[in-house]
């Protein structure tokens, strides 16, 4: 059996064991630390915007805070673009309201705003304006923020961010996890930088952020002993993890330029073939990490996106398909969506290629060599 070539596995730098190491030396195993305020300031001083931030233990706990600070309650509705991954939509359902899915657009894969205005004119016909959006960066590419945030500020719904997939991409040179009134980062394992399991809320905001570090910390009030007048989570990130974060911060421009290498790899050798198509950047103002390379398989001679998938699978190479939209999902079967199918199509076709930024040349080689002896 071959060596095992995974979909994005982590990559670490030549720095994140000193931050570590130096955690250890001065005993700092905790919660917080020098590290979460150095790893929270280094990324503030990257996305710039003045923003503020609030390292946290997963995207997920990010987007949750988002929602609580913005005053979604039970029986409130939450726009949010139906292809992704659950975890944006999971945090709309502990609040107790209800998600309304947005279908996706052509270009970028992310949310339409053809959709997303009519989702927020029929909602409030039915007299729920919705509490907030929740658009998505898929796969690092940045959906069309001009539009989205233009019909947003229009309604005077507040846009989060979600930016898990997409640290490093930018649109019109600003980058993403700038643009909504809260923004959220992810850490995972899998994602262009890791601090094992992490995450980060950003806004411009300085008060909300300080608000979901009191949330994160258990809402403990200032008394000298425990006192709570609010629920509080367990959702700060921990010295140890920070540590890490602040040595992948030393390398995230190099991965980015690994990972869009990758991207063109791919499309150079398949720019002319029929049996697939890629998303491409749709002007000079997206810049994408491209945290993952994405194709969309042509079926044609009993070849679909399971065939190609399958086969590199027996030789030992991880693939996935794109994100089966939160519509069809059976825990979301019942909420409302607004599109005509592009997502569904999308996931139908559409596979993530192996695209870590510690892939080998040989490794390239490798995959390109198996889709071929398939495509």
């Amino acid at each position: 059996m071959n060596d095992k070539i995974w979909l994005s596995s982590p990559h670490m730098g030549d720095n994140e064991f000193n931050f570590v190491k130096e955690a250890f030396d001065t005993n700092w195993i905790a919660p917080l630390g020098p590290n979460v305020d150095g790893f929270e300031q280094d990324i503030a001083s990257y996305l710039g915007e003045d923003v503020h931030v609030a390292a946290l233990s997963s995207g997920t706990a990010a987007l949750h805070l988002a929602l609580i600070i913005l005053g979604v309650k039970a029986g409130d509705e939450v726009i949010c673009q139906t292809m992704t991954f659950s975890a944006s939509a999971n945090p709309i359902a502990y609040q107790g309201a209800t998600p309304v899915f947005v279908d996706s657009e052509e270009q970028t894969w992310n949310m339409s705003p053809k959709y997303l205005e009519a989702a927020i004119l029929d909602r409030i016909e039915n007299g729920k304006k919705p509490k907030a959006i929740i658009v998505v960066h898929l796969y690092g590419m940045p959906a069309q923020m001009d539009r989205i945030m233009e019909i947003a500020d229009k309604y005077e719904i507040p846009v989060v961010e979600d930016a898990a997939e997409a640290l490093g991409s930018s649109y019109k040179g600003q980058k993403l996890g700038t643009f909504g009134a809260m923004s959220i980062l992810s850490f995972n394992g899998n994602k262009i930088i890791t601090t094992s399991g992490g995450g980060a809320l950003v806004s411009k905001n300085e008060e909300w952020i300080k608000t979901s570090r009191f949330l994160a910390t258990q809402a403990r009030d200032a008394a000298p002993h425990y006192q709570h007048s609010h629920i509080g989570y367990n959702y700060r990130m921990s010295n140890i993890c920070a540590g890490i974060g602040r040595g992948q911060m030393e390398v995230l421009s190099k991965r980015v330029e690994k990972r869009r290498s990758n991207h063109e790899y791919y499309m150079q050798i398949f720019s002319s073939s029929d049996a697939v198509a890629f998303c491409d950047e749709p002007s000079e103002d997206y810049y994408s990490n491209r945290w993952l390379s994405t194709i969309l398989v042509n079926a044609a001679n009993g070849v679909d996106r399971e065939t190609v998938r399958l086969h590199l699978e027996k030789d030992n190479i991880e693939s996935r398909p794109l994100w089966k939209p939160m519509h069809l999902q059976p825990v979301f079967a019942n909420s409302p969506f607004y599109g005509d199918g592009t997502s569904e199509r999308l996931f139908e076709s559409g596979l993530c290629l192996p695209s870590g930024s510690n892939l080998t040349n040989a490794d390239l080689e490798r995959v390109v060599t198996k889709m071929k002896e398939v495509l």
